[in-house]
């Protein structure tokens, strides 16, 4: 039991990390907006690098950018809270059915690992140049996060038995 509910209880704190990440970026909505606008236009990476053109500069881009990211991290939360809610009403279960519950969770810890690799670390470390940037730089958060989550969805992987403490 003390295996499962370490598994549920880490994947209430992704859960939480996410729901209060949506919240920081919805309550604070400009001075997140503004990070993601500032990454897209690459006016803060150094001054003579020749990806510029890779730049995205409408205003409409960076807010369909940042509303798509919003977008990602909600269903993110809730898909990681609907996994703790399965996760619990199964803990006492035998394991193949604690197994199988956890398939929402896996889902919902690789949307979010792909979030932090794909959009930020992929997209915007790489192709906007984002580790160019002394201010705009949020490639060690990224790192961070995707490091945390995807430590949290390999214990979460490892097999259950019957039985276990």
């Amino acid at each position: 039991m003390i295996v499962r509910s370490a598994k549920l209880l880490l994947l209430a704190a992704v859960a939480l990390f996410n729901t209060l990440v949506v919240f920081n970026n919805l309550t604070d909505f400009n001075s997140n907006y503004q990070f993601v606008r500032h990454v897209l236009s690459m006016d803060t990476t150094f001054p003579v690098n020749h990806g510029m053109w890779r730049a995205l500069t409408p205003p409409a881009a960076h807010l369909a950018f940042f509303l798509g990211i919003i977008a990602w991290e909600i269903v993110t939360a809730v898909l990681l809270w609907w996994g703790v809610v399965r996760l619990l009403r199964a803990l006492r279960l035998p394991a193949a059915q604690f197994h199988t519950a956890k398939g929402i969770s896996i889902a919902a810890l690789t949307l979010s690992l792909l979030m932090w690799l794909g959009a930020f670390l992929a997209v915007g470390g790489e192709w906007f140049l984002m580790w160019q940037s002394r201010v705009w730089n949020g490639q060690e958060a990224a790192g961070r996060n995707f490091a945390v989550t995807g430590i949290v969805l390999l214990i979460l992987l490892q097999p259950d038995a019957d039985g276990q403490p």
